[in-house]
């Protein structure tokens, strides 16, 4: 009989408990800075520019990278339940994270290795790093109940996601200069060797101060192995499911509004894009939530705690971001001027010389050609373009293209191919300049395999009437160039980021003072009633209301208060919901729930961007989309209603001891 010991927070000295909580907390300092320059920021752009600049089209990279991203998530979803009963069984759960960990780094660090073409070896080695990230955070996650007492796991879970905001946000930062500073493509890449060493770098304290848990008192057979007692034990677990009863009412809840939480996560940015806003403005703006969300997180993680004098202070200042982001966000947008808030401007329309806003087909007539051209029909799914465009090729350098339009920008949709050439760019029969080079702008069509589709946007210092002119410039062994359509783009958006910026502090300052001055007196009899499953609720009744408030809007400074709103209850949400299931799972079995809680949150991972895009589709527009997420936070918050938390903490307690005892109740 294996023996059980209690918990590795109980029996130790205040100073070596709270050692024990920093070194866990800044794993997650370590670790993040995978999932915000890996996962999100860097390396999907790198994937398909770089990496992925060889394949037939930047859709065939995206499909690539999306692939490998479903692998490696379902190798994870497939192993995480197993090998996290294993680890139960034979005291290993550091074990397991430190192999995990290590195939991370590996993976990561070896990224740097990837240049222009590599999209095999890249796609190879983030499969190889998610995997161990993914399943590092398995094992990382079930260390909590043995890290934390029970009275404290709201609050250090939710201080494990503030520190992981603030490390993963300052290497992003880190990063973003390196890209822009360094020449090629050296600055990504060491992008993510520095991933790699942070990673390595501040996971030591996790290793050294953190020991590793007792494990399950297990009976092995004559002749049993620890593998077959841990199959035995997940499916003993599966088959009397029913003594979890409240753990997996919840478990069902959290898949469903955790769907709703990871969708706003990831098309926040592609929403923003695609309302117009610029791409500084996006990334300045998750940036913001990176870096907002790390206090939320804290207060979110005290909100719970009965001994907690500012409680209700805590309280009120979520309730007055509830009420005031919305409020003065969308006031803002209306009073204030639109050089300011980046409301859209009026569409520029068309004249009788000049084309306005909207899409010219290559053979619309507005678009003029001088010179011998040929035609050369393309199918509309290659074109990936409105039905009826041609593509237009020429082998005579004296071959012109004139466009007349209303604006300041404008897009040309082109294709790209081993014989083509080079157009020179003119504007009013100025060369363009890139940008503060001097050097002056062409456009090469030259590419190793054929792409449809290829884009590239020209603009002009101030809006108004403009002539585009295109001019063929040979390129040895070039023959041909092809349009498929030039588009006139909506004006740009005017905003003032530093006046947004400041209503937004001054919002929260007014809030900070009204809290201080009210809140006790007005939600000390809420606040007794904050508890972790409350708090959850709080969190998703913010985000119903960030869904129906992004349904509409429509200017930078509601974008931006609307970030911060997420920003308010991103952290806390996610800390709360591994807090609430570590206490109503048996702390002896961590591994294997843990495993199971791993499994749930990638299913929660589908339904989401499944439903988001059939309401786009259906609507032609992502504003309905964003809408249906409601859904996730009305349906799964009513089922976190229908959980019985003490019940279920009742029966991970009745565990435990009987597992001390060497009674196992399955």
């Amino acid at each position: 009989m294996a023996s059980i010991s209690m918990p590795a927070s109980q029996g130790i000295s205040d100073l070596e408990y709270k050692r024990r909580i920093r070194a866990w907390t800044l794993y997650d300092w370590a670790n993040s800075a995978f999932a915000t320059t890996i996962l999100a920021a860097v390396l999907p752009v790198y994937y398909s520019q770089v990496a992925g600049s060889t394949l037939p089209s930047p859709a065939i990279a995206t499909a690539y990278w999306s692939t490998g991203l479903s692998v490696s998530l379902f190798i994870v979803a497939i192993l995480s339940p197993i090998l996290g009963t294993v680890s139960d069984v034979m005291r290993g759960k550091k074990r397991f994270l430190a192999i995990f960990f290590g195939m991370g780094i590996v993976g990561t660090g070896l990224l740097v290795l990837v240049d222009s073409g590599d999209w095999l070896l890249a796609s190879l080695l983030f499969m190889f790093g998610r995997i161990g990230w993914t399943a590092a955070n398995v094992f990382y996650d079930a260390l909590l109940p043995h890290v934390a007492r029970e009275e404290d796991r709201d609050s250090v879970s939710a201080r494990g996601f503030a520190v992981g905001y603030l490390g993963g946000g300052l290497l992003l930062a880190i990063n973003i200069v390196m890209i822009q500073l360094l020449p090629g493509t050296w600055g990504a890449r060491l992008s993510f060797l520095s991933v790699a060493i942070w990673w390595g770098v501040f996971s030591i304290p996790l290793f050294r101060r953190v020991p590793e848990p007792p494990s399950a008192s297990v009976k092995l057979a004559p002749g049993e192995t620890v593998i077959g007692a841990s199959f035995q034990r997940l499916r003993e677990t599966l088959k009397d499911i029913r003594r979890y009863r409240e753990l997996l009412k919840f478990l069902i809840a959290f898949l469903i509004y955790a769907d709703g939480i990871g969708t706003i996560i990831e098309v926040a940015a592609i929403y923003g894009a695609e309302l117009g806003f610029g791409s500084i403005e996006l990334v300045l703006a998750l940036l913001l939530v990176q870096f907002v969300a790390i206090p939320y997180s804290l207060i979110f993680g005290r909100l719970p705690n009965k001994t907690e004098s500012r409680r209700p202070f805590y309280l009120a200042f979520i309730l007055f971001n509830l009420g005031a982001l919305p409020l003065v966000g969308i006031a803002g947008s209306r009073m204030l001027p639109s050089s300011i808030t980046g409301m859209p401007p009026a569409p520029y329309a068309s004249t009788a010389s000049a084309a306005g806003q909207g899409i010219y087909l290559a053979s619309d007539p507005r678009i003029v050609y001088e010179g011998e051209w040929s035609d050369l029909p393309v199918l509309a799914e290659e074109l990936g373009s409105e039905a009826g465009a041609t593509y237009r090729t020429t082998r005579d350098l004296s071959s012109v293209l004139k466009f007349k339009f209303i604006g300041q920008s404008v897009d040309l949709t082109y294709f790209s191919g081993p014989e083509n050439w080079i157009w020179f760019v003119l504007l009013d029969g100025q060369p363009v300049p890139v940008e503060e080079s001097g050097i002056d702008l062409t456009i090469d069509t030259y590419h190793p395999t054929i792409r449809y589709g290829e884009t590239a946007t020209i603009s002009s210092i101030e809006p108004g009437e403009h002539t585009l002119e295109l001019r063929m410039v040979q390129k040895g062994g070039g023959g041909q160039v092809g349009l498929a359509s030039i588009e006139v783009l909506t004006p740009a958006r005017q905003s003032n980021l530093a006046v947004i910026i400041g209503l937004i502090v001054a919002v929260e300052l007014v809030g900070l003072l009204l809290s201080a001055l009210l809140g006790k007196a007005l939600f000390s009899g809420l606040a007794e009633k904050m508890d972790t499953k409350n708090g959850i609720l709080l969190a998703l009744i913010v985000y119903a209301v960030i869904a129906v408030w992004g349904f509409f809007i429509n200017s930078v400074i509601e974008f931006w208060f609307l970030a911060w709103m997420v920003a308010v209850v991103q952290g806390g949400s996610q800390a709360l919901s591994r807090s609430l299931f570590s206490v109503m799972s048996p702390a002896a079995k961590s591994g294997q729930f843990f495993g199971v809680f791993s499994v749930m949150e990638k299913f929660s991972a589908i339904l989401g961007p499944l439903l988001f895009a059939i309401a786009a589709t259906t609507f032609n527009s992502s504003r309905p989309a964003v809408l249906s997420i409601i859904v996730f936070f009305v349906v799964g918050g009513y089922l976190l209603t229908r959980v019985n938390v003490e019940a279920g903490r009742e029966v991970a307690r009745a565990e435990d001891a009987a597992l001390l005892s060497g009674n196992n109740p399955t």
